[in-house]
C-alpha cells in the first residue's frame, strides 16, 4: 500500500475532503457527548428521573434510526452528499445552541428528536463519501483518520465540559450554548465539500478495466427496498448487522449507564466524569495510528483473515469490559476501559470497511444506513432494555459486566463472516464485469437471449432446492422445462418472475440485470408467469378475473377490453360464463381462463406451470393451440410440464431438471432418446398411476 499522501495524491482530491468530514464528526458528538456527561445535572434542573432521561436518550435512537434509510433512499434518487453533509452540520450546530435553552422534557425530547434525525443521516452519508473519493489502496487509512476524528471527539467534548464546569464555572445551559457556536464555525470548514460521483474508483474502473474505456449502460435501476432486500441476501452482510447491532449495546445505552456507574461507585462529578471520559479515547487514537497500514495492507492481501481478526479484536473489546468494572482501582478501570474502548473502536473501522467493500458502490448509503439502525436502533434498544433488566437482577456494575455475553456470541457470528466474504466479494465484481461485458456486447450490436439466468441458486429457509442453474430463453422462442415432481421447475419460473430471489447467481431480460427486481415491475417488462393451479380469482367473476389481469394496462380501459374481447373469441366457453364465479368453472375453463391472462397482458416472456395438469387430452389439445397461436404471434414462451410427450410435442428445445440442476438442455428430439433421465418420469408417472 502506498504510503497515505501519495494515495490522497493519487485519488486527486489532497486531504480537504478527510479534514473537512473529520470536523463535522468532531463537532457531531459535541451534544450527544455534552447530554451524556451532564445527564445528571440536567435530571435535576429539568425534574427528569434517570430512568426518563434514559429513555429521552433511547429516543433520539429512534430519530437516528427513522433518519438513516430516509437519507438513503434521498441520495439513491438525488445524490449530492456533500451538499446534505453541509446542511446537516449547520442544522445539528443550530440544535445544540437549542439545547441550552430548553425549559422542560417535552422540549428536551424536541431538540433530541431533531438532533438524532440530523446524526442519522451522518451514517449514510460519511462514510460512503469517503470510499468513493479514495482509491481502494487508501480506504481503511482513510476511514482510520475519519474514527480517529471521531474519538478525538470524544476527547474534545468530556474534556470541554470538564473545562467549561469545573473550571471557568459555567452551568449545563452555557456548556451547550458555547458547543453550539463551536460547531457552527466546523460546519463553515466544509462549505466546499463536493459528491465525487457513486463508484468513481469501483464501478467505474471495473468497466474501464473490461471495455478499455469508460461505457455507459441502460441497467435498471433497483427501487429503496429491492436494494435493501439484496443486502439482506448477502450473508457477511447478515453477520456484519449482527456485530453492529452488539456494537450499538457498548455505546450509547452503556455510556448511558456507565455515567451513573461514575457517579455511584466512584463518586466523580461533572468534571470528573469529563476527565474520564477524555482519557479514553486516547487508547482508541493510538490504537487506529497503530492498526491503519496493518490493516489495510491486511484487507487487501485477505479479507477472510481481516474479517477474523475483527472477530477476535470484538471478543477482547467484550471481555475487557467485566474487568474494567469490576477492578478495585480507578487506574485500573481507566487502563482497561480504554483498551475496551479502543477494541470497539477498531471493530467500527473494520465493520465499515467490510460492509462497505463487498456492495455495489450504489448501495453503500443503503448499507451504512442498515448498518446504523443495527447499531442505534437493534443494539441501542436492546441495549436498553437488557441493561435495564440487568441492573434490577444483578446492579449497575453487574449489569454492565454481563454484556460480555452478547459480545462474545456477535464475535462467533462475526467470526464466520470470514467463510463468506470472500465469495460476496468476487460474486460483487462478477456481476459488474458481467454487466459490463453484457454492455460491450450490446454496443456492438451483438445478439443477446430475452432471458438468461446464470448460477441461479435458491433455498427455501435451509433448504437449498436449485443449484447452479443456467436457463436461457430467446426472443419468441417456446422451450420446455421437464423434470420429476421436486426436481424445481416451479422454483426456478418463482425465480424468474421475481416472486422469489435467489441467493446466487443472475436473471437478466435482454442483458439488464432483473434479479432482485420486484416481480410487478418485471410484468411492467413483458414477464408474466400462469402458477399452476393458482391462476384464477375463485370468488370473482370470470369477466372480472380477465380485468384484474389487464391491471398492467394502467387507466388504459380500451386496451383492456379489446383484450377481454380477445379472450372470448378465443375461448368461446369462457364467453358463455362471463358472469359465472370462477371457482364453478371446470378444471379445463379455468387453465383456459389464466391462459387468457396473455391475450390481454401481451407478454414477451410467458411461463407456464402445469398446464396439462389433471386434464383431458381434448382440452389439453385446445390448450396447447392456443399456446401456440400465442409463441406464434412473437411472446417467447417457457412450459414446464411433467408430461414428456405433451410437452416434446410442442418445442424444439428442452431443459430436464432433476434435484434442482439441469441436466439436459438441448433439443427436444434429442432429449427423447435419453431413457436415463426420462426414466424417472415415466416411474413417477406409473407410480402415481398405481397409487389412485
Amino acid at each position: 500500500a502506498p504510503p497515505l499522501r501519495e494515495g490522497l495524491k493519487l485519488s486527486g482530491v489532497g486531504w480537504y475532503p478527510l479534514i473537512a468530514l473529520s470536523v463535522l464528526v468532531i463537532v457531531d458528538e459535541l451534544q450527544g457527548y455534552a447530554f451524556f456527561v451532564l445527564g445528571p445535572e440536567m435530571s435535576s434542573t429539568l425534574g427528569i428521573g434517570k430512568g426518563a432521561l434514559a429513555g429521552l436518550s433511547t429516543l433520539k435512537i429512534l430519530a437516528i434510526t427513522l433518519a438513516t434509510l430516509p437519507t438513503a433512499a434521498y441520495i439513491q434518487q438525488k445524490g449530492r452528499r456533500g451538499v446534505l453533509s453541509i446542511v446537516n452540520a449547520f442544522a445539528w450546530s443550530g440544535l445544540t445552541l437549542l439545547t441550552g435553552l430548553v425549559s422542560g422534557a417535552w422540549g428536551l425530547a424536541g431538540v433530541l428528536l431533531a438532533d438524532g434525525a440530523t446524526t442519522g443521516t451522518v451514517r449514510a452519508t460519511h462514510t460512503p463519501l469517503l470510499m468513493d473519493t479514495h482509491a481502494p489502496s487508501v480506504r481503511v487509512r482513510v476511514l482510520s483518520v475519519y474514527r480517529g476524528a471521531d474519538a478525538f471527539g470524544n476527547i474534545a467534548a468530556p474534556l470541554a465540559v470538564a473545562v467549561l464546569t469545573a473550571l471557568l464555572g459555567f452551568t449545563w445551559r452555557g456548556v451547550f450554548i458555547v458547543l453550539g457556536l463551536v460547531s457552527l464555525a466546523a460546519a463553515v470548514v466544509s462549505v466546499g465539500l463536493r459528491d465525487p460521483g457513486v463508484g468513481k474508483w469501483d464501478t467505474a474502473k471495473v468497466r474501464e478495466a473490461v471495455a478499455g474505456h469508460q461505457t455507459t449502460t441502460d441497467d435498471i435501476r433497483l427501487g429503496f427496498f429491492e436494494v435493501c432486500r439484496r443486502l439482506f441476501l448477502i450473508p457477511t452482510v447478515k453477520r456484519i448487522l449482527t456485530a453492529s447491532a452488539v456494537l450499538g449495546m457498548f455505546t450509547v445505552p452503556l455510556n448511558t449507564f456507565f455515567f451513573f456507574f461514575l457517579e455511584q461507585r466512584w463518586g466523580l462529578g461533572p468534571g470528573g466524569r469529563g476527565l474520564f471520559f477524555a482519557a479514553l479515547p486516547v487508547f482508541a487514537i493510538a490504537a487506529f495510528a497503530a492498526f491503519g497500514k496493518r490493516g489495510e495492507a491486511l484487507f487487501q492481501r485477505d479479507p477472510a483473515s481481516f474479517v477474523r481478526a475483527s472477530a477476535v479484536v470484538l471478543a477482547i473489546g467484550a471481555v475487557l469490559l467485566p474487568l474494567a468494572v469490576f477492578s478495585p482501582f480507578l487506574g485500573g478501570l481507566v487502563l482497561l476501559f480504554g483498551l475496551s474502548f479502543a477494541a470497539f473502536g477498531l471493530l467500527g473501522i473494520a465493520l465499515t470497511m467490510t460492509i462497505l467493500s463487498i456492495v455495489p458502490a450504489s448501495m453503500r448509503p443503503h448499507a451504512a444506513a442498515l448498518a446504523g439502525i443495527f447499531t442505534a436502533a437493534v443494539g441501542g434498544f436492546g441495549g436498553v432494555l437488557l441493561l435495564s433488566g440487568a441492573e434490577a437482577a444483578l446492579g449497575s456494575t453487574g449489569a454492565i459486566g454481563f454484556l460480555v455475553v452478547p459480545g462474545l456470541i456477535a464475535a462467533l457470528v462475526l467470526r464466520t463472516a470470514a467463510q463468506t466474504v470472500d465469495a460476496d466479494f468476487d460474486r460483487m465484481v462478477d456481476e459488474l464485469v458481467e454487466d459490463e461485458e453484457l454492455s460491450v456486447l450490446r454496443s456492438q450490436g451483438q445478439h443477446l437471449p430475452l432471458l438468461s439466468c446464470r448460477g441461479i441458486d435458491f433455498s427455501y429457509g435451509r433448504l437449498q432446492v436449485l443449484f447452479d442453474v443456467d436457463f436461457t430463453v430467446d426472443d419468441g422462442e417456446m422451450v420446455a422445462l421437464l423434470g420429476t415432481n421436486g426436481a424445481g421447475k416451479s422454483t426456478l419460473l418463482r425465480v424468474v418472475s421475481g416472486v422469489g430471489l435467489p441467493s446466487k447467481g443472475t436473471v437478466r431480460l435482454d442483458g439488464a440485470d432483473v434479479t432482485y427486481l420486484d416481480a410487478e415491475r418485471r410484468v411492467s417488462r413483458g414477464v408474466t408467469q400462469i402458477p399452476g393451479g393458482k391462476a384464477v380469482f375463485g370468488p370473482m367473476t370470470v369477466a372480472d378475473n380477465l380485468r384484474v389481469y389487464g391491471f398492467s394496462h394502467g387507466r388504459n380501459k380500451g386496451a383492456i377490453e379489446t383484450g377481454i374481447e380477445e379472450s372470448f373469441a378465443a375461448f368461446p366457453r369462457l364467453a358463455e360464463r362471463r358472469d359465472q364465479m370462477a371457482s364453478t368453472l371446470s378444471g379445463g375453463e379455468q387453465q383456459m381462463l389464466a391462459l387468457s391472462k396473455a391475450l390481454i397482458v401481451k407478454p414477451r416472456l410467458l411461463l407456464i406451470d402445469e398446464l396439462s395438469l389433471g386434464l383431458a387430452p381434448k382440452v389439453v389439445g385446445e390448450l396447447l393451440e392456443m399456446v401456440r397461436r400465442i409463441n406464434a404471434a412473437g411472446t417467447a414462451v417457457v412450459l414446464v410440464e411433467q408430461s414428456v410427450n405433451i410437452a416434446l410435442s410442442a418445442v424444439e428445445h428442452a431443459y430436464f431438471m432433476e434435484k434442482g440442476e439441469i441436466r439436459f438442455d438441448g433439443a427436444a428430439a434429442e432429449l427423447l432418446g435419453r431413457d436415463d433421465l426420462l426414466r424417472s418420469v415415466f416411474l413417477e408417472g406409473a407410480t402415481r398411476g398405481m397409487t389412485k
